[in-house]
């Protein structure tokens, strides 16, 4: 690696951090003095520059360079460097109760821009690492249910083998107690714990209990955020989860929140702590209409109705709270016990429970919204990953879970697509080649996808289209598997009875 002028790195990131508003002039020695604390240099001469960075990337990259020249980083991976590049950013940062002074404040004025302050922070700070997320795949696919989101994630970076040891050799500690515990504001990190000295919450109050908003770093659309108990307890979809829901966008009105399902296989990756994830996007169902309508005796202020989506989602929509909190309650009760084994539901086996609910809250005007995806993670020999799960046909696309982001239309692919589709587009172009392509262990899998394409036509003309349209096909049908109530005549009167039992 060549020499890095420490001095010049770090006038660029007070210019950096100056210019996004993360410093003020009166800051700026005090933060040339934390940055050369956390680099072990003692010396500086300001560099006067002109350049304006649309983010820290490049500076923070040769200082990361300049400590693994010094045998700072010890293993040099990107874990590492995420953890002194985190350091260093949080040396131009204000601290959490600023941030939240600053917040509210704005808030009182106006709520969006309260969010957008907080959004641009996060981006700023490099706590949301946008050169990273940039770097994401992301389209629309057509499909009968409406265009579906398609898009794949390369912002997270995958562990390396040498991090994967540190993690398995470093001492456990229990603290934090998770990656969504609120005590990751300002953790320097660990080889088993992200870094997070650049995180910053917001306080909320919900039902009377202290909560935190904070963004997720790895953005898979607009203003993702999570918002997550100050307790660290288990994930429970409950009563108290839909009222949590409808406090949370009486308090921000101009955000969707939902909760991934509390089960194995139909939940999330974190069950372990109670959270939600929202934030200023319009995801396909959401735009979805409803299929029929649904009638509940004694709530004649709550609209209902079934959706026109592949999975299975009673919506509710009225003025009062106090109603949809009632009916969704009720629903959920009737749920957890419900089996039609005609449908293949079945509630329980033996005493292991099997049905739960995705709820999505939203606003629509002076009304609230909430959608109630049925979902049931019953396994069978046939498929052992999940009854309602991907199937065994399209986990050459995907296998993974589906959580609440793709239960409402956004799927997020694993990042070893990318190359495959690539590879298939270049078999799909140049045919001769097919059978050298078909022979690389990673596209065993993609064959018969491969001559279905083949057949219906698809050539070099129009091979990239016809792929990203394909995945989008396929996600819908993947969808289809999820949804406990299949959309067909008998799929169909097995929800109205359902529904009838409520």
């Amino acid at each position: 690696m060549s020499e890095v002028n420490v001095s010049r790195e770090i006038s660029r990131l007070i210019r950096y951090g100056l210019q996004k508003g993360l410093l003020t002039p009166m800051d700026e020695a005090y933060a040339v003095n934390r940055l050369l604390a956390v680099l072990g240099e003692t010396a500086f001469e300001k560099q006067e520059m002109e350049e304006t960075l649309e983010n820290p990337a490049e500076p923070l990259t040769r200082l990361c360079d300049h400590a693994a020249n010094r045998g700072l980083l010890s293993p040099d991976t990107q874990d590492a460097r995420d953890q002194l590049d985190t350091e260093l950013m949080n040396c131009l940062m204000p601290r959490p109760s600023e941030v939240a002074e600053k917040f509210y404040a704005l808030y009182r004025e106006d709520k969006k821009a309260a969010t957008e302050y907080y959004y641009g922070l996060s981006k700023a700070s490099n706590y949301i690492r946008t050169d990273r997320v940039a770097r994401d795949k992301q389209w629309t696919a057509p499909t009968p249910y409406g265009d579906l989101v398609i898009t794949i994630n390369l912002s997270k970076p995958e562990k390396d083998p040498k991090a994967i040891a540190a993690a398995k050799n470093a001492p456990q500690t229990g603290y934090p107690k998770c990656a969504l515990c609120r005590e990751n504001e300002g953790f320097q990190g660990s080889p088993n714990q992200a870094a997070r000295g650049n995180h910053r919450l917001i306080p909320l109050t919900l039902c009377g209990e202290p909560w935190f908003l904070q963004y997720s770093p790895y953005v898979y659309y607009n203003e993702h955020c999570i918002v997550l108990s100050a307790e660290h307890r288990p994930m429970k979809v409950s009563r108290a989860s839909f009222e949590h829901l409808l406090d949370f966008v009486t308090v921000l009105p101009h955000y969707f929140i939902g909760s991934n399902a509390d089960l194995p296989i139909v939940g999330g990756s974190i069950l372990s702590h109670d959270h939600f994830q929202g934030g200023n996007y319009e995801f396909p169902m959401a735009k979805a209409p409803l299929r029929e309508s649904l009638s509940f005796p004694g709530f004649p202020g709550v609209e209902a109705g079934i959706v026109n989506w592949p999975m299975s989602v009673i919506r509710l929509r009225g003025e009062k709270k106090e109603e949809l909190v009632e009916l969704a309650d009720r629903i959920l009760q009737a749920w957890r016990g419900y089996s039609d084994e005609s449908a293949e539901i079945l509630a329980f086996t033996g005493e292991t429970p099997h049905n739960t609910i995705t709820p999505i809250a939203r606003r629509r005007g002076e009304a609230f919204e909430l959608d109630l995806v049925l979902r049931n993670n019953r396994t069978t020999e046939e498929h052992p990953l999940g009854l309602f799960h991907p199937h065994g046909e399209y986990h050459h696309i995907k296998k993974e879970n589906i959580g609440l982001i793709e239960v409402m239309g956004l799927a997020i692919l694993p990042p070893r697509l990318l190359s495959e589709m690539e590879l298939l587009r270049e078999a799909l172009s140049v045919p001769k080649k097919a059978e050298e392509i078909f022979q690389r262990p990673e596209m065993e899998k993609h064959l018969t996808w491969y001559r279905e394409l083949k057949a219906a036509g698809v050539n070099a003309e129009n091979a990239e289209k016809a792929i990203k349209d394909s995945i989008g096909e396929i996600f819908g049908k993947i969808l289809g598997n999820a949804g406990v109530y299949k959309d067909t005549e008998e799929g169909r009167a097995a929800f109205r009875r359902f529904c009838g039992s409520v």
